[in-house]
Parts: C-alpha cells; structure tokens; sequence
C-alpha cells in the first residue's frame, strides 16, 4: 500500500519559517521523482518544488518561492523535505507531496499523492 505523509504545516507570521517533511512508504525509493504542489482555496494547484531521486539539487523551483524555499530529501529514510524562509501570506495554501518514476515535475503525471498539510501565513 502506498503512502504518502505529510506534515510540519501550520500558522505563522509573514517571514517565518516552517519545514514540510512527506515520508513515504510502500514504494520503492530509487528511483522516484517527487514533489511539493500546493493549491489555494479558489485556485489551480500549482507545483512549488521538485527533485530527482539521484539529484543533489532541485529539478524545479517555482518562480514564486525560488530563494525562499529549498527541498531536499533523506533516501535513507525515504523522506522528501521543503524548507519555507521568509514566508508571505501568499503562500497560504494545502501544501501535497507528490511521487512517481519519472523524470518530469508535472503534476498530472504524478500518481501518488498525500493527503495534505495546510500552510497559513498571516500578514
């Protein structure tokens, strides 16, 4: 059975910081893409971030949090993580882990997907 578990959302103030973590299992690890979209009540979803299984470094950044946000994962512990800086309100938004065996950050072309974590920042 696949799972995908998110957590480390919450509330903060404009400028803070939270740090997501999305541990999955039921999966093999290598060699699987995954990803943070997140979707903003009256909008699209949109993807904020995504990595490779073999990549030190993202495959994507959303021009919106480039520089403020940094993923990372732990192959180790089949952990995939987002760290959010300098948090805006319009960062307000469920936050998904997504994941799946390709090479894209498409978020149509991912399968498996966790169930959410609200991130709400106030002004």
């Amino acid at each position: 059975q696949v799972q995908l578990v998110e957590s480390g959302g919450g509330s903060v103030q404009a400028g803070g910081s939270l740090r997501l973590s999305c541990t999955a299992s039921g999966l093999i690890f290598a060699p699987l893409t995954m990803g943070w979209f997140r979707q903003a009540p009256g909008k699209e979803r949109e993807g904020v971030s995504c990595m490779y299984w073999n990549s030190d470094s993202a495959a994507y950044y959303a021009d919106s949090v480039k520089g403020r946000f940094t993923i990372s994962r732990d192959n180790r512990k089949n952990t995939l993580y987002l760290q959010m800086n300098s948090l805006k309100p319009e960062d307000t938004a469920m936050y998904y882990c997504a994941a799946d065996y390709r090479r894209d950050c498409y978020a149509e072309n991912f399968r498996y997907w966790g169930q959410g974590t609200q991130v709400t920042v106030s002004s």
